[in-house]
């Protein structure tokens, strides 16, 4: 399964052609795309309609999502944004779906420690959401969902009660249209984009760049890591699609390293400076990984990647340490959840 994954994102990535010895799953995989983007057309179909139908809550909704699979910086801007209302006194709900052994999930539920965020994990959102509001209750702020003042100012967020559930995060929602959301935020990956532009599996979309139409906000993430011409050129693109929509950037900023047996230790990032780095990763984009690694003053960076979300075994997290390597974070909990 390993294998495949890997070929399925060699193939995805390829801009102009996949590689040669892989052009016999081609037309497999080109049927395979087209039944997904008549799937994905019969549902939007049914929804429009009014044949599906999308439940309401009593709350303000966001949506965290993304177009492609993984690497777009969707879970870090969620945990951004739970910690931007807990800290202005609005208490936030992140309903996540919790697939791949529920190793972000763990990670948002770490970070998140300590403030009035809550996370309710399950397939059916709007299901778990009925159940938190129920238990907890719901406030409605009375105001901008977002606003200048929001953020350090305490006295804003003093009037509310932040044990009472004043607005809804979706991770990974834009796919799952049964909550209706107030704002639609999409992740783009600044390094990666949109591969070769093709619907899953033939490609790494999971609806056409077109869907760029629904959102409000599109972030471009990762970049940091790209230059300001290819910046340019994105922005250009996603205008494209709509000239009205807000597009903002984003960059994940590494504040120390930890060693793989004590989590809670923190090493000074020099420690990269002039030395060998194997990275090991199990991303949605591994090569962000390695060009930060390579922007703290590492001589020479090798990679180890495994597919998305890919479980780690005790042998080989042994093998690692014999190596010295870097693990991130996320790959490090979900060893643990192994």
């Amino acid at each position: 399964m390993e294998k495949l994954k890997r070929v399925l994102t060699q193939i995805a990535y390829n801009n102009y052609s996949a590689p040669f010895h892989y052009t016999p799953l081609l037309p497999i995989l080109s049927f395979a795309s087209k039944l997904y983007g008549f799937a994905l057309f019969l549902r939007h179909h049914l929804y429009a309609f009014g044949l599906f139908k999308s439940k309401r809550l009593p709350v303000p909704v966001i949506s965290v999502g993304n177009l492609t699979w993984g690497g777009n910086g969707k879970t870090p801007m969620v945990e951004f944004l739970s910690l931007l209302f807990s800290r202005s006194g609005i208490c936030p709900l992140i309903l996540t779906r919790g697939y791949a052994g529920g190793d972000e999930a763990k990670m948002l539920k770490r970070h998140l420690a300590g403030t009035s965020a809550k996370i309710g994990i399950g397939a059916n959102r709007a299901a778990t959401a009925a159940c938190f509001l129920n238990k907890y209750g719901y406030t409605d702020h009375g105001g901008p969902l977002f606003s200048d003042k929001m953020y350090p100012i305490q006295e804003f967020g003093s009037c509310y009660n932040s044990l009472k559930i004043g607005v809804v995060i979706l991770d990974d929602a834009m796919q799952h249209w049964s909550l209706s959301r107030d704002v639609e935020i999409v992740m783009v990956n600044g390094i990666m984009l949109w591969g070769n532009c093709h619907l899953l599996p033939r490609g790494p979309l999971r609806e056409p760049v077109a869907a760029l139409e629904r959102a409000d906000i599109v972030v471009i993430h990762h970049a940091d890591l790209v230059s300001y011409a290819q910046l340019r050129s994105i922005k250009s693109r996603i205008i494209e699609v709509k000239d009205t929509i807000n597009i903002f950037f984003s960059r994940l900023v590494p504040c120390y390293f930890f060693e793989a047996k004590n989590h809670s230790s923190t090493l000074p990032l020099k420690l990269a400076a002039n030395t060998i780095v194997l990275c090991v990763s199990a991303i949605g984009c591994a090569e962000a990984f390695v060009r930060t690694i390579k922007k703290l003053g590492a001589l020479h960076v090798d990679i180890m990647d495994f597919s998305d979300h890919h479980i780690f075994k005790e042998k080989r997290e042994q093998y690692w340490e014999s190596l010295g390597s870097d693990i991130r974070r996320s790959d490090y909990l979900r060893y643990l959840l192994s």
